[in-house]
């Protein structure tokens, strides 16, 4: 079960969209149940779909909801635990995200403590996740890690020696959490290096976070060498893949990191926040791994890769053995169906 469009380009619905695939291929028999994009702040419209949708659900049906929702119903998971076996898909604490009031913050940490207390089992998509929930009054015991595959990918092939500038990719969605103002003011600093960053993500899901960027963009007069692609095609977004010669995530807060991930099963090196899973992932040998939030920090990183292309092509080399090591959905969707038996 999973608010708003399955569809969507983020990197929590194509964990749900591979899962359920997966689970399929598997020989489960899976039904997606869809709720509004409203959540995790419902309307009273919205909670009274939500308990219709859980009422219709049978007896002792085996139920895995979107933490996006999850978090939000903790009235109707106290009640709905009675009968039906619920487990919690928690990509990041709601609370986590960047942002909010700190009277929002505190309701929503209440909201999904209790939510979470009905839960027979708890999917989390690495071990900082599982470290996060520990202030929730989760039991390790419940709490079931189910790190995101990859899928096979070609090597980027980024931009050719003496071709223009070094191209930067960031890959994410236009939220106050995923930290385009701080990539843009640390790039800002450098404009006496030769780059061009693409940012490939959406802008419709915080209008306002987009607005300010393109303004912070402009006021900086960096117009040229910045642009705000929005979502693309599967055709485009290959293309934005193969020209990068760097991955850059200047993310304030993750689950896992699947943009990161997605990078290095391309061969490609990064430049992100420790945050997430991301620190394990590129290792010492794929990229350079900066504090979350610090520009300072993330300035100088790109700095000492911009101005050194055998530091790029040596963390790019490495990149590429990392490739080798990374789990593919095959492997992730197994480990879930097992985790799932358990719960059973």
């Amino acid at each position: 079960m999973l608010p708003g469009d399955p569809a969507a380009r983020t990197g929590g619905y194509e964990y749900d969209r591979r899962i359920v695939a997966g689970l399929r291929a598997l020989g489960w028999d899976v039904r997606v149940h869809l709720l509004p994009d409203r959540f995790p702040r419902p309307t009273a419209a919205d909670l009274a779909l939500a308990a219709r949708t859980f009422a219709a659900l049978p007896d002792g049906a085996q139920v895995l909801v979107d933490g996006l929702a999850f978090g939000a119903l903790p009235e109707l998971a106290a009640r709905e635990s009675r009968r039906l076996r619920l487990i919690a898909l928690v990509h990041h604490p709601l609370a986590a995200e960047t942002g909010l009031s700190p009277g929002e913050r505190q309701a929503l940490e209440r909201s999904e403590r209790a939510a979470l207390a009905e839960a027979r089992a708890v999917v989390v998509t690495s071990p900082a996740t599982a470290a996060a929930l520990r202030p929730y009054g989760v039991a390790p015991s419940r709490i079931l890690v189910v790190e995101p595959g990859t899928e096979p990918a070609p090597l980027s092939g980024g931009s050719r020696p003496g071709g223009g500038p070094v191209q930067l990719l960031c890959l994410a969605t236009l939220t106050p959490r995923k930290g385009h103002d701080l990539l843009v003011r640390a790039l800002a600093a450098l404009r006496h290096r030769d780059w061009h960053l693409e940012c490939v993500g959406s802008a419709t899901r915080s209008p306002g976070t987009a607005a300010a960027l393109a303004e912070l963009v402009a006021t900086l007069g960096l117009e040229e060498r910045v642009r705000l692609r929005g979502e693309l095609s599967s055709a485009a977004l290959e293309a934005a893949w193969d020209a990068a010669d760097l991955l850059v995530s200047p993310s304030h807060h993750e689950g896992y990191g699947m943009a990161v991930a997605e990078a290095l099963a391309r061969g490609l090196p990064v430049v992100a926040t420790d945050v997430g899973a991301v620190a394990g992932l590129v290792g010492v040998e794929a990229g350079l791994v900066v504090p979350a939030g610090d520009q300072a920090a993330l300035t100088s990183a790109l700095d000492s890769l911009l101005g050194d292309a055998a530091a790029r092509a040596r963390l790019a080399a490495g990149a590429a053995r990392v490739r080798r090591r990374l789990p593919d959905w095959a492997q992730a969707c197994r480990r879930l169906a097992a985790a799932l038996q358990g719960a059973a």
